[in-house]
């Protein structure tokens, strides 16, 4: 296809780049790409408001999604203020913009981290700032982390709840969030953001409704862990919405199930190829002297034949797949070669 770059090996003979054999046509990482696929309709959201810069969702119940098109937070209207949940550096300033929208003169009371990186929270000094004696909440994963990082611009929570399937209930104005941590997923200390009343769930990093998770499985800390989490997560809460974080809209129960088949495709791709792959095989007899250079070319034949086993059925399906496949096999099969199996 147009723009598309084949993923290359050097060749023993003549030491040109060629193709690895049953390479699907989508271009590898650090390949430049020229076309990449269109969006798939499923996975676009309803289009932000120019002027604005940020598109608001009523959930329902007090409860309200704000997205600028890529990053999610949520508000919650109570009888006393608002409860802001996230404050991305990318809606920034909108932030306070939104919940003048929402709550008009109302402060904004509380916030809560769902976890601890700069791209999800990294607005919450500004936010302080503009709204003194703020309650911070985060899990004591969270804290620890934040502490270690010293950030300005992601100030220590005032309030810590710790432990695994503990839940914590922050009761504000006649309204309750349902406060939980599983255990490892993506980053230890990122939790889940029960809103009973709306039926909205918030859950940032895991799910990517209608795309291709982010590259390397969403950068995960622990993918055992983020395979336990989406595999239980729709017995576990009653929901209609999910706000996850990223893109354009919010995910629904099916979104979940359908990362989910991913998910389990994708394993047994990296399973297979791992055990269908020789190490070493087709190398220069003085390379293999070279373990690196032996398990680069294992790697790259691995991730080779758990692309192209995976894109005919889930090309079409979610968007961004050809942007982070290669990622996600990758991921995968490190994953499976040095945690075990998750599945």
């Amino acid at each position: 296809m147009a723009g598309m770059v084949l993923l290359y090996a050097t060749s023993a003979l003549t030491g040109e780049l060629h193709p690895y054999h049953g390479a699907a046509d989508i271009a590898p990482p650090m390949a430049r790409n020229d076309a990449y696929d269109a969006v798939h309709a499923e996975g676009l959201g309803p289009l932000v408001d120019a002027k604005k810069g940020y598109r608001i969702e009523d959930l329902g119940a007090g409860a309200f999604m704000v997205t600028e098109g890529i990053y999610q937070m949520m508000i919650l209207r109570t009888g006393t203020g608002l409860v802001v949940v996230d404050a991305p550096p990318s809606i920034g300033d909108r932030i306070m913009a939104a919940a003048n929208e929402i709550a008009p003169g109302q402060p904004i009371t509380h916030l809560v981290y769902s976890h601890a990186h700069v791209d999800h929270i990294g607005h919450a000094g500004a936010l302080l700032a503009a709204n003194p004696g703020l309650t911070i909440v985060a899990h004591g994963e969270t804290g620890a982390i934040l502490q270690r990082a010293n950030d300005k611009s992601r100030p220590l929570p005032t309030e810590v709840f710790d432990g695994t399937d503990k839940p914590f209930s922050l009761e504000v104005g006649g309204e309750t969030l349902r406060l939980n941590y599983s255990g490892p997923n993506h980053e230890p200390g990122n939790i889940e953001i029960w809103h009973e009343k709306s039926r909205t769930l918030m859950l940032v990093d895991v799910i990517f409704p209608g795309w291709m998770m982010w590259r390397r499985m969403a950068i995960a800390h622990d993918i055992p862990g983020v395979f336990d989490l989406v595999g239980g997560i729709n017995a576990k809460y009653d929901y209609t919405r999910l706000i996850a974080g990223h893109v354009g809209r919010t995910g629904t129960r099916g979104d979940v199930e359908q990362q989910l088949a991913f998910m389990t495709d994708l394993h047994a791709a990296a399973a297979t190829a791992l055990g269908s792959t020789t190490p070493g095989e087709g190398m220069r007899t003085q390379d293999k002297t070279n373990p690196w250079a032996v398990f680069d070319n294992y790697i790259d034949r691995v991730t080779v034949t758990c692309v192209a086993s995976l894109t005919p059925k889930w090309r079409d399906k979610l968007s961004a797949f050809d942007v982070f496949i290669y990622d996600q096999c990758m991921a995968m099969e490190q994953s499976i070669r040095v945690d075990g199996p998750s599945l």
